[in-house]
């Protein structure tokens, strides 16, 4: 089980793939708010902890390739 409180502001997301998905902004209830840098509309999106398969290094790696994270996104 991973401890969601090991998540950082400033870590950089990654897919399975090792593809660079967002940066944390911070975790919000169930979810990462990620930064607006790293976004190309600049709005803050979400991702599902759901998704978190580890966080190794300060590095928060998901369980999905980040094409396929990036449709499980929520915009605010």
């Amino acid at each position: 089980m991973v401890d969601f409180s090991l998540i950082k502001e400033h870590a950089e997301v990654i897919g399975a793939d090792g593809v660079h998905v967002g940066t944390v902004d911070h975790v919000q209830g169930d979810r990462i708010k990620l930064t607006k840098q790293d976004s190309s509309d600049q709005h803050h999106h979400f991702i599902a902890t759901a998704l978190v398969a580890e966080i190794e290094d300060g590095t928060v790696r998901l369980s999905a390739n980040a094409d396929v994270a990036v449709t499980f996104e929520e915009a605010e």
